[in-house]
């Protein structure tokens, strides 16, 4: 009896080596996470921590870090340490702010606030609070 041997040949390296490619490039984009430039990509973060939002009611407008944090935004800044994100690195820089209104918050409440600050497509603050006078804030998660 005789073993079977495969022939590599030209044709199938080449196959091999644009397989291992997209592979490579598939690996690549799911581990860059991609960025959030879309509503419905924002959406879907949001979504992924669980929050519903409205996209009708986006709305975005340009932020300028102020390039030293203190008084309040010293203080939202350690609610953004807690979950993980930090200001200062953005200090003077220009970032986007995106808010959704929230259609799920679990008490029910209406006018709560989804808002998403990002740096070149990467997050890098958010959070929840309410609209009303007296409302809270609090983290994505």
């Amino acid at each position: 009896m005789t073993k079977f041997k495969p022939k590599l040949t030209r044709k199938s390296a080449v196959f091999i080596i644009i397989a291992a490619a997209a592979l490579l490039a598939v690996i690549v984009l799911i581990c860059s996470g991609g960025g959030l430039d879309t509503p419905e990509e924002r959406a879907e973060y949001l979504a992924s921590l669980g929050w519903e939002v409205d996209l009708s009611t986006e709305e975005e407008r340009t932020v300028t870090l102020p390039s030293s944090l203190d008084g309040v935004l010293l203080t939202y800044n350690e609610l953004q340490k807690q979950q993980g994100f930090d200001l200062t690195p953005y200090a003077g820089e220009d970032c986007r702010s995106y808010s959704y209104a929230v259609t799920n918050y679990p008490s029910g409440e209406s006018g709560v606030i989804a808002q998403l600050i990002i740096h070149d497509g990467e997050v890098i603050a958010g959070d929840i609070h309410s609209s009303a006078l007296g409302g809270f804030m609090h983290g994505l998660q």
